[in-house]
């Protein structure tokens, strides 16, 4: 059929989606009257003259309605038309009594005059310089907006993410995209390299320009840094990558590299296993680690008490707090009192409480400022909790900032923290960029002790650091080995430590505090879930379950995957009720007093405490319940702990349901109740440490759920993902030069 074209105003908005933009709208046309146009057509507001391309259809309960299938919007240009244009509210700072002030003094040419001479509109009678100012800035913004939903329309990008790229690339962003379309996946989040190679191929950029080889290579890097955590890639493999998904020869994929090495956005060095092509920003990161770390190995701290004093203090401190340290925990108190920096790891039960509790007391008994971090917020509240002294997580603690998509610290080389000793737990969890930021951060002189398990799995983002800090062997590292009488009374502390060496956890004792029970399709495990979440362990126990029991489970998708799950515990847990507000966001709907997650660190997003509190930054990981919501204003609020935080409607992608979330996302939680689901996932999902990391996430009580064959295929499958990082190498050579460099001045 073919397309036509029809021109009219907006009298009224019947209805908007604020998420995709899709509109249903009475447009007034001197030729056809009033009739319904529907569409995507964000942004519309009443009195604007828009241009519709699309065709009539005949609706079944609505008539004749006009089918838009593109639009652009038309500023008016008659007095009437501009005065119910200006107030319909759709310039922020321009009402009503305003809109009408600026029509009768400057008529026709109101629009024209605030676009073009903004500084005319001060004539007005209330408007001062600085609103002036901003009713132009928001009217420009608005035009700007308009032309950059139009232009991303055709490539199916909404409306919401077009806000994103107009606040990463400015007014001028459409230019910018058509300049270099590969601008949107550098800079937008939530805008993939496959869809600027769609909108590079509309605007008839080939394959094999030097341009999208670029782009394309330093993409299939961060796809293999964000996907895989690695933070090199051998060359022979990447350029096979780029053969294979960019659609290149091997010559021109290599021209790229070698453009990119010249340009200083990749670094190539030379190993017997090939040539490791690593992106700037990941070995700067390596190499400014390695440096800090092999230089504290090797230096003094700056106070550093007689054995004697040491001694002193243990023996006090084990009196106070009614404790007999082993003589491993003896021995990683010694050396955290005499280096500047120092690795404690273990399994579970194995006291690196009781050493952080006695290496505190121990600081504190020589006047040194102790400053506790963790990668996340609850694992940063969990170490406040068994330490009594105030834990931040990393990022708190260097005093985060605002910053588009990126994390920005106050504190730094230029600006380092006060404290003599940084103490951070759960050091598993950091990733190659975090640990940069935070030696960055730490003083000269300083003393870093990191704690943590290294058989957890690695982080969620690019490196391995705290399993290459302990291979290269040039940090002082306590291992802990024994578990303490306590402990072998949990079967969860057991199992953990059985699963962790290949061996099969026992299942079958009914009176402890780890559970196994039989089933067989993902179906009925996910049916018995829902039972033992609701019914059996909140009346067996006494519990709450959304605040004390946590769904792990190894797979996103699948029968028994946290999809699947979640939709089933939120309508167990949190059904539809018409006391409740509800809101569809893609195929998740959002409800009044669900269980909510974070999904992607956002640095910018504020938060409020009842304390008139304010701060930025929640995380991937963080968890909250949904207080309330607002469908007339788009928005709804979360309570993660004690911080309260608005989300727009827009910014619903960065949620997900979290009754049950993925083991990964558990990384640095610790749960009274954990149940665990295994069913028959994905292989890459089927691996013994990912079901050590569950067993190890529970505090209180674990219930396995599957079949036991399963859950052995999982503890014989020690083959874990090989992470390409060179910070173990990097840490081995820069520590040997340093020792070469001292020993040649001594000699």
């Amino acid at each position: 059929m073919e397309e036509i074209r029809v021109v009219g105003t907006v009298t009224e908005i019947i209805y908007q989606n604020p998420d995709n933009g899709y509109t249903v709208c009475e447009i007034e046309n001197e030729g056809e009257g009033i009739f319904t146009a529907t569409g995507y057509m964000p942004y519309l507001s009443v009195g604007e003259s828009v241009a519709l391309t699309g065709r009539w259809v005949e609706h079944p309960d609505y008539g004749e309605q006009f089918k838009t299938d593109s639009y652009e919007t038309v500023l008016p240009t008659d007095e009437s038309t501009i005065l119910k244009y200006l107030s319909s509210g759709i310039v922020p700072g321009v009402g009503e009594a305003t809109a009408k002030n600026l029509v009768a003094h400057f008529g026709n040419k109101t629009l024209d005059i605030m676009l073009n001479n903004p500084d005319r509109l001060v004539e007005i009678k209330g408007i001062s310089p600085k609103r002036a100012e901003k009713i132009s800035t928001a009217f420009l913004e608005l035009q700007s907006m308009q032309g950059i939903v139009l232009y991303l329309q055709q490539f199916n990008i909404g409306a919401s993410m077009a806000m994103r790229v107009q606040k990463a690339l400015g007014r001028n962003a459409v230019e910018r995209i058509k300049d270099n379309p590969y601008i949107l996946s550098d800079m937008v989040d939530g805008i993939g390299f496959k869809t600027a190679d769609e909108i590079a191929f509309y605007q008839g950029m080939p394959k094999n320009s030097p341009v999208r080889i670029r782009h394309g290579i330093r993409f299939l890097l961060l796809d293999a840094a964000y996907s895989g955590g690695h933070t090199y890639v051998i060359e022979d493999t990447l350029l096979e990558m780029a053969v294979k998904r960019l659609e290149v020869t091997k010559e021109e994929a290599a021209e790229g590299v070698s453009s990119l090495i010249l340009s200083h956005n990749l670094y190539a060095e030379e190993y017997d296993n090939g040539r490791r092509l690593s992106l700037a920003v990941f070995y700067s990161a390596e190499n400014y680690v390695a440096r800090r770390l092999a230089s504290m190995s090797l230096s003094l701290p700056q106070y550093m008490p007689e054995r004697d004093e040491i001694e002193e203090i243990i023996a006090k401190t084990e009196e106070t707090e009614n404790i007999t340290l082993a003589e491993e925990q003896k021995a990683a108190v010694v050396t955290a009192a005499e280096s500047s920096c120092m690795v404690i790891t273990g399994g579970p039960g194995t006291g690196k409480t009781t050493i952080i509790k006695t290496i505190i007391a121990l600081m504190h008994s020589l006047a040194q400022e102790i400053a506790l971090a963790a990668p996340t917020g609850r694992a940063a509240k969990r170490m406040s909790a068994v330490t009594g002294d105030e834990a931040k997580t990393i990022h708190r603690l260097l005093g985060m900032k605002p910053s588009e998509d990126e994390a920005k610290f106050t504190y730094d080389e230029s600006n380092p923290l006060t404290a003599d000793v940084v103490i951070v737990d759960e050091a598993s969890m950091i990733d190659i960029q975090l640990a940069n930021a935070l030696l960055r951060a730490i003083k000269p002189g300083a003393k870093l002790i990191l704690c943590g398990d290294a058989d957890q799995l690695p982080s969620v983002g690019p490196g391995n650091v705290l399993r290459d800090i302990i291979a290269s062997g040039a940090i002082k590292t306590i291992s802990l080995k024994h578990i303490f009488r306590q402990a072998q009374e949990s079967l969860i502390v057991m199992n953990a430590h059985s699963i962790n060496r290949g061996e099969m956890p026992v299942l079958d004792c009914k009176d402890r505090d780890f559970f196994y029970l039989s089933r067989r399709s993902p179906d009925i495990i996910t049916q018995t879930v829902t039972e033992l979440y609701k019914v059996r362990l909140p009346r067996s126990y006494g519990i709450d379950a959304i605040s004390k029991i946590q769904v792990l489970s190894p797979s996103k998708k699948g029968a028994a995957g946290t999809i699947a799950i979640n939709k089933e515990l939120q309508y167990a847990m949190n059904p539809p009720d018409m006391l409740k507000t509800e809101y569809r966001y893609g195929n998740t709907i959002f409800r009044v007093g669900d269980k909510v997650m974070q999904i992607k660190n956002d640095y910018d997003i504020i938060w409020t405490r009842e304390n008139g509190e304010i701060g930025t930054g929640i995380f991937n990981g963080d968890m909250g319940i949904i207080e309330s919501m607002s469908l007339k204003d788009k928005v709804m609020t979360v309570i993660f702990d004690d911080r309260e935080v608005e989300y727009p409607f827009t910014n619903l992608d960065r949620l997900e349901l979290a009754y049950a979330v993925t083991v990964h996302k558990s990384q640095g939680s610790e749960f009274p109740v954990v149940i665990i689901p295994i069913a028959s996932f994905a292989p890459m999902l089927m691996y013994r440490n990912l079901l050590y990391t569950a067993v190890t996430r529970a505090r209180d009580m674990v219930v396995i759920v599957g079949r036991s064959e399963e859950i052995g295929k999982m503890v014989m499958n020690n083959d874990q993902h090989i992470r390409y990082t060179g910070l173990c190498e990097r840490l081995q050579a820069i520590r040997d030069m340093i020792e070469e460099e001292h020993l040649g001045k001594e000699n």
